[in-house]
C-alpha cells in the first residue's frame, strides 16, 4: 500500500510510520516540524514537510491507497486558553487536506481521535456508546473532525476510521516520547527522576478516586500502532469505525509515580496544585469493540512495563 501518514514526526505518527514501513508499505511521512522532531521520521519513509492544510501539497502528493492522520495540537488547557487555534489548526486544516485527500482518490482515512470527546464520565470503562460532551475545545475539536468524516462515510464520499485513544504512553529506542512543551504526566515523571526537572507537579487530590488523583487508562505506543495499522485493513469490510483504545484498567497519577519510583530507584519529588480546568476525574476505556473488529489485543500495555519502556527510550536522547 502507499500510505500517507500526517504528524508523521510526532510520537505516535513515528512509530506508527516505523511499523507501516517494517511491513514493506511505501509511507509518505508529512510534517510541519512546528512540533515534530525531523530525527524521529524513519529512515525508509519518504519525508516531506509541510502543512497537512496545505491543498496544493496534499494534491501534488498524488493518491493513496490510505491517509493516517495525527496531526494536531494536543494540549487541552492550551485549548482553553486559545480555542481558536485550535478550531483553525485541528478541524479547518483537515478537512481541507480531506477535501484534496478526495480530490486525488484516496479511499480511506484513518483518524487520530481522544478521549477527550467523551468529557467527564461516571461510569467506567467508557464504550463508544456513551455520549460524547467535550469539557475542552481540544476535545471539541476531535469530535467535530469525527462528525464530518461519519458524514462524508455516509455519503460515500471514503471511508473512514475513528480510533478514540486514551493515553498514549512507553515509547521505543527510535521513537521516544518528546513533546516541545511536554505535558504528559509519565515522562515529566522521567525528567523530574533524572534530575532535569526539580519537582512534578500532581494536579488535583480531591477528585472522587481511590487517592484523590484523576485516573487513566494507559495504552503503549507500540499498540496503538498496531491498531492504527489494522484500521486501514478493516475497512475493506467496513465504510467506518469508530473504536477506543485503550485496556480497560485505570491507573490514578500516584500510582504512575510509585511505577516510575520503582522502575527508575530514583526519588521523584511532587507539588501539589489545584486541579486544571477541562479534567476529568477518571477516563477508561472498553476496548471490546477494538478486539472484535480489529482483531487487536494490547501487547505491552501493563502499566510497569510502559513505565520500562518509556525509562530505556528516555535516556536514549
Amino acid at each position: 500500500m502507499r500510505v500517507l501518514v500526517t504528524g508523521a514526526a510526532g510520537f505516535i505518527g513515528s512509530t506508527t510510520t516505523e511499523q507501516l514501513v517494517e511491513l514493506g508499505h511505501d509511507v509518505v511521512a508529512l510534517d510541519s516540524l512546528v512540533r515534530g522532531r525531523a530525527d524521529n521520521v524513519p529512515s525508509r519513509a519518504t519525508f516531506v514537510e509541510g502543512d497537512c492544510g496545505d491543498a496544493h501539497l496534499i494534491r501534488s502528493l498524488g493518491a493513496f491507497d490510505a491517509c493516517v492522520h495525527f496531526a494536531a495540537l494536543i494540549e487541552p488547557a492550551d485549548s482553553m486558553n486559545s480555542p481558536e487555534t485550535f478550531f483553525t489548526n485541528n478541524v479547518s486544516q483537515s478537512f481541507t487536506m480531506i477535501e484534496a485527500l478526495i480530490e486525488t482518490g484516496t479511499p480511506k482515512v484513518v483518524f487520530s481521535s481522544s478521549c477527550a470527546v467523551y468529557g467527564n464520565q461516571v461510569e467506567m470503562p467508557i464504550d463508544e456508546d456513551r455520549a460524547t460532551n467535550p469539557r475542552s475545545p481540544y476535545g471539541e475539536s476531535k469530535l467535530m473532525v469525527e462528525q464530518g468524516l461519519r458524514w462524508m462515510a455516509e455519503r460515500g464520499r471514503l471511508r473512514s476510521a475513528v480510533l478514540r485513544y486514551f493515553n498514549a504512553a512507553g515509547g521505543t529506542l527510535a521513537h521516544p516520547e518528546r513533546h516541545s512543551p511536554e505535558i504528559h504526566l509519565i515522562p515529566l515523571a522521567l525528567d523530574t527522576a533524572l534530575g532535569r526537572r526539580d519537582v512534578l507537579s500532581v494536579f488535583g487530590t480531591d477528585y472522587p478516586t481511590s487517592d484523590g488523583t484523576c485516573v487513566r487508562d494507559y495504552i503503549h505506543v507500540s499498540d496503538l500502532a498496531d491498531a492504527h495499522v489494522r484500521a486501514i485493513d478493516a475497512l475493506d469490510e467496513h465504510a467506518e469505525l469508530t473504536l477506543n483504545l485503550g485496556t480497560g484498567t485505570g491507573s490514578s497519577i500516584l500510582e504512575v509515580i510509585d511505577s516510575v519510583r520503582r522502575i527508575t530507584g530514583r526519588e521523584v519529588p511532587v507539588r501539589l496544585a489545584d486541579r486544571r480546568p477541562g479534567d476529568p476525574a477518571e477516563a477508561v476505556a472498553s476496548n471490546a469493540k477494538a478486539r472484535e473488529l480489529l482483531g487487536w489485543s494490547p501487547q505491552k500495555s501493563l502499566l510497569d512495563d510502559i513505565v520500562s519502556d518509556a525509562w530505556s527510550a528516555h535516556k536514549s536522547f
